[in-house]
C-alpha cells in the first residue's frame, strides 16, 4: 500500500462504497476489532493449526490458487500490502480458513451505533481492496468467479434452517426489542410471533421480509404519468442526457449506457435518456417494484465484479459520487426492460445492483409478463444494494424527488417503494 498513515487510511476507507452504503461501521477501529476477534474464531478452530478447509467453493478457490500463479500473486500481494498493524490475515491459507468459517456463520445483530459488523466479507476484505494489488486482484475474471461462487454457498446456507440460530429474542439476536426497532419489523408481515423463530425458516427468509401494503402505498395508482421508486432507499444520483458510452472509471463517474445495459439491443432507445440512482442499506426493505405498468421484454441477470472500487472514487473530498456510478458498469446486476402502455415513455429499465457480498439479485418475471405499476419484480438477499432507473430520453417531464446536492452519497433525500419520484411527459 502506498500510504500507510492513519489519516490516508482513514480517508480511503471512508471512500470505499461498502463504507458509505453502510455494510461497514463508520469507525474503522471496530473494523480492526472485529477482524481481530474473527482471527482468534478461525484460530480456535484449528486448535493451534491451521483449520481443515472443508468448504468445496473454497477448496475450488485453493485449487484456482494452485494452478493459476498470476492470482496466487495478486492475493498474496494484497496481503502483504496491509500496513503490518491492521493485517489479521497473514498468508493465504489463513485467508482460505476464514472465508471457509464465513460460509457455516450466519451474522448475529449488534446495536446500529456505528460500530456495528454485520457484513463478514466486506469487513475481511477492506484494507486489501484498499492496496495496489487488491485492485488489480478483484478486477480478476478468474478470482472474481471464485468469489462469486463462495458467496453463493454462504448464501445458501443463510437460506437454510442452519442459519435460524441467530433469529431469537436475546441481545444479539435479530427479533431483539433492540433489533425489532432498528430494523422497523412493526412495518413488515411477521409469519407468526408465537411460533419459533416468528415463523420465518430461515436467515434470508427474514431477511426479505414482505412489507405490510399500508406501509407502502402506490402513489396515483390509476395515473400511468405518476412514476414510483423500486424501492427503498436514499437518492445517490439523478443523471440526464446519459451518453451510450463514457470513462465511467473516472472521477465523477459517468454513466456509461452500453456498459451498463451490457450491450443489449436496447441501448439505442436510452442514449441521451436518465438515470435515477438510489442505494439500500442492510436495514432497508429489500424487494424492488415496478416503477410503471407495462409488459416485460427482457429480465435477465449479468454476472460481474461485487468487491471491486473505482480508484477515482478516492482522490477527491468534493467529488460526491464515489462508487456508485462505476458499479452499475461493472457489478453483478439485474436488467429487467419494461415496456410502457405509454408510448411517451416507452422502455424503462430496473437495474438492481449487487454490492459486495450483495450479489444475489433474484428476479421474479420474465419475458412476456404484464406488471402493474407497483407490482413485485425481485429481490436482493442478506444486505445492501443499489438500484439504478433508467428511462428513455423526453420520458420524463420532471424528477419530484431532489437529487442528492449533499456531496455524501448516503446524505440523499430518502424515498420509499412505491413512492412517487418522477412525472412522465
Amino acid at each position: 500500500m502506498e500510504h500507510h498513515n492513519a489519516a490516508s487510511l482513514d480517508f480511503r476507507y471512508r471512500q470505499l462504497l461498502a463504507f458509505r452504503a453502510g455494510f461497514l461501521p463508520k469507525d474503522r477501529a471496530a473494523v480492526d476489532s472485529f477482524l481481530q476477534r474473527l482471527k482468534e474464531t478461525v484460530a480456535e478452530r484449528g486448535r493451534g493449526g491451521q483449520p481443515e478447509v472443508v468448504s468445496p467453493t473454497v477448496v475450488a478457490l485453493r485449487e484456482l490458487f494452485e494452478r493459476d500463479g498470476i492470482v496466487r500473486m495478486l492475493v498474496d500481494q494484497m496481503i502483504r500490502e496491509v500496513p503490518a498493524r491492521h493485517r489479521t490475515v497473514e498468508d493465504i491459507p489463513e485467508l482460505l480458513a476464514t472465508l471457509d468459517h464465513i460460509t457455516v456463520t450466519a451474522p448475529l445483530f449488534e446495536e446500529p451505533d456505528g460500530s456495528q459488523n454485520h457484513f463478514p466479507m466486506s469487513s475481511l476484505f477492506t484494507y486489501m481492496m484498499m492496496t495496489t494489488a487488491g485492485e488489480a486482484a478483484f478486477r480478476d475474471q478468474a478470482f472474481n468467479d471464485a468469489l462469486r461462487q463462495i458467496l453463493r454457498e454462504w448464501c445458501f446456507f443463510l437460506e437454510s434452517e442452519n442459519s435460524l440460530t441467530v433469529l431469537n429474542t436475546t441481545e444479539a439476536g435479530w427479533l431483539s426489542e433492540a433489533a425489532y426497532k432498528a430494523n422497523k419489523l412493526y412495518e413488515f408481515v411477521i409469519p407468526d410471533r408465537s411460533a419459533p423463530h416468528w415463523g420465518w425458516t430461515s436467515f434470508n427468509a427474514y431477511f426479505h421480509r414482505q412489507i405490510k401494503a399500508k406501509c407502502r402505498p402506490i402513489a396515483d395508482p390509476e395515473n400511468p404519468k405518476v412514476v414510483v421508486s423500486a424501492n427503498d432507499g436514499s437518492v445517490y444520483k439523478i443523471a440526464r442526457k446519459v451518453k451510450e458510452e463514457d470513462r465511467f472509471w473516472v472521477k465523477g463517474q459517468p454513466y456509461s449506457l452500453r456498459d451498463m445495459l451490457a450491450s443489449s439491443a436496447y441501448v439505442d432507445r436510452f442514449i441521451g435518456g436518465d438515470v435515477f440512482q438510489t442505494f439500500l442499506s442492510g436495514a432497508n426493505y429489500h424487494r424492488w417494484r415496478s416503477p410503471i405498468a407495462g409488459t416485460v421484454q427482457a429480465a435477465y441477470v449479468v454476472e460481474g465484479l461485487m468487491f471491486s472500487n473505482a480508484e477515482s472514487a478516492g482522490k477527491d473530498t468534493t467529488a460526491g459520487t464515489y462508487s456508485q456510478g462505476y458499479e452499475t458498469s461493472v457489478n453483478t446486476r439485474g436488467l429487467v426492460f419494461i415496456e410502457s402502455d405509454d408510448p411517451k415513455i416507452g422502455l424503462v429499465c430496473v437495474m438492481p445492483v449487487g454490492i459486495t457480498e450483495i450479489s444475489s439479485v433474484t428476479i421474479q418475471v420474465r419475458r412476456g409478463d404484464r406488471v402493474e405499476k407497483g407490482e413485485e419484480l425481485g429481490f436482493f438477499s442478506y444486505g445492501g444494494s443499489s438500484m439504478a432507473l433508467v428511462f428513455q430520453p423526453g420520458a420524463i417531464k420532471k424528477f419530484t424527488v431532489p437529487d442528492n446536492t449533499s456531496g455524501d452519497p448516503d446524505g440523499g433525500p430518502t424515498v420509499d417503494v412505491n413512492a412517487e419520484i418522477a412525472i412522465a411527459n
